[in-house]
């Protein structure tokens, strides 16, 4: 059945392709993201593109509202938006801590609460929110991105239970290693951290992520397109589903084996890559 399905961050990478792909799929989308311009494939396709900064929660409310006017109903809400901030927790202004929470918690969690009295009404609706397995594990230089996907698993959590009597289902999306736009801003985050007592870290972290771009060591954004659109399908939906390069494999390791042993490896492969 044809859905009113909105994605935010739809301007690039995993956002930009579950549009498409649903657009593909015969449903009324809207994608939403800063960067308008970078839009017009969805608009081509036969899709509907809204400019939206999900920190700006007037803009936000206003431009869901008009969604609802026009369509009369939500029946999907996709929360993509997201970026990263890296660098050594002393080396990392709150002004930057602040921000990766405003767009990767607070703003989703405005765009989620504009959607939801029509969810309500309707008795109906799913709010799918692009997490990480950076949700569930952690590296050096990235306390805060990992603070704000953690935080979001949870809130995700309590979300599920607070709207499962209105006909609603929650869904957290838990990508691997996927090669988008995400990458190449992550790595120039690094500069924080590059020069000081963590330099080595940097250094690493930053070959690690080098790594991930070679051929074969990352998926593309149309897998988890692929797995958002089999979430919207199902009758049922999993709470959560792991999609992409290594995601299974990685949250397997992490929760069968001890904190102290998964330092270790993370740390031990850092180091050699530092090393390279």
């Amino acid at each position: 059945m044809k859905k009113v399905i909105v994605v935010t961050g739809a301007s690039s990478g995993i956002g930009k392709s579950t549009a498409l792909q649903l657009i593909k799929e015969g449903h009324i989308v809207y994608g939403a993201a800063r960067r308008l311009n970078k839009m017009q494939a969805l608009v081509d396709a036969g899709g509907n593109a809204v400019e939206m900064d999900v920190t700006n929660h007037e803009q936000v409310k206003q431009e869901i509202e008009k969604i609802i006017q026009k369509e009369g109903r939500i029946d999907v809400l996709v929360n993509n938006a997201g970026f990263a901030i890296y660098g050594a927790v002393e080396e990392v202004s709150y002004a930057d801590a602040l921000r990766q929470f405003e767009v990767n918690l607070f703003g989703l969690a405005e765009v989620t609460k504009a959607v939801l009295p029509a969810m309500r009404d309707q008795q109906s609706g799913k709010i799918i929110n692009v997490s990480s397995i950076g949700g569930k594990i952690y590296t050096p230089l990235g306390s805060w991105y990992h603070a704000t996907k953690h935080a979001l698993e949870g809130w995700s959590d309590c979300l599920r239970l607070e709207v499962k009597d209105f006909g609603i289902d929650v869904v957290i999306i838990e990508p691997g290693a996927i090669k988008t736009e995400f990458a190449e801003v992550m790595s120039n985050n690094f500069s924080r951290s590059e020069n000081g007592p963590y330099a080595q870290l940097a250094k690493g972290m930053e070959a690690a992520l080098e790594n991930t771009e070679k051929p074969g060591n990352s998926s593309t954004p149309e897998v988890i397109a692929d797995t958002i659109s089999k979430a919207i399908k199902a009758r049922k939906p999993k709470t959560r589903y792991a999609a992409g390069k290594m995601a299974s494999q990685t949250l397997f390791f992490r929760h069968w084996f001890s904190d102290r042993f998964f330092d270790g490896q993370i740390l031990r492969m850092i180091n050699n890559m530092a090393k390279k």
